[in-house]
């Protein structure tokens, strides 16, 4: 069965233009009807292929952005130890006032963050088991490169933080277990983002997605 569908789906070209070829050597057709006729299914061919090629390479980088989608919730979101936020929430233990009213302002846009991502990842999740996906993948695109350089400001932030507040190794640790894994998923989204511009034709550059920086250790 799924040979037949995919010799009706690929393969009805030249399997029209050999009948053709067959029912008009049997009726002794002359070449100016056969040819013509051969070659108006081979274009038609053509174009639904590429059409075909176009829509299974949309499929798939629909997928791929779907699971860098899941996989930024799923680890740097909510609840995740290697969330920045879960990071910054340890400078409480530090006793600097001036640093509290940051970390507070931090959570506020922990929850702003936390809803836009599962937001976007229930519409993302949504449109692919309606296969609507391909549809809408350059907004997606568009909306994960934008929750992403938001958050990578907070990144940046604690960054420059930790460059003027002496912070416990512990944290700096952490952090530093977050730049690896959050640079792995910098690297793929780069990568996404490259193949995308000649799919969906995005606007988006691969470096403006960007990698953290580590933290020295202390002396």
């Amino acid at each position: 069965m799924y040979v037949l569908r995919a010799v009706v789906s690929r393969g009805w070209s030249p399997v029209l233009i050999t009948a053709v070829a067959i029912i008009g050597a049997i009726y002794e057709w002359p070449i100016t009807v056969v040819a013509p006729v051969v070659g108006v299914i081979m274009v038609i061919g053509l174009v639904v292929a590429a059409i075909g090629a176009r829509q299974r390479e949309l499929e798939q980088a629909s997928f791929r952005l779907k699971q860098l989608a899941g996989y930024f919730n799923r680890r740097f979101m909510g609840s995740s130890s290697l969330s920045i936020f879960a990071i910054i929430d340890t400078l409480f233990n530090i006793e600097d006032p001036k640093l509290w009213t940051w970390v507070q302002a931090c959570d506020l846009s922990q929850r702003i963050f936390n809803t836009w991502s599962n937001s976007f990842i229930s519409r993302v999740e949504s449109d692919i088991r309606t296969k609507g996906f391909p549809v809408y993948l350059r907004t997606y695109l568009n909306e994960l490169w934008l929750i992403n350089s938001h958050y990578y400001e907070l990144v940046e932030q604690f960054y420059e933080v930790a460059q003027k507040v002496e912070i416990p190794q512990g944290t700096r640790d952490q952090y530093n277990r977050f730049v690896t894994e959050y640079n792995s998923f910098a690297q793929d989204f780069r990568d996404n983002v490259a193949e995308l511009r000649k799919t969906a034709h995005t606007e988006i550059e691969p470096p403006s997605v960007k990698f953290a920086q580590e933290l020295s250790a202390l002396k």
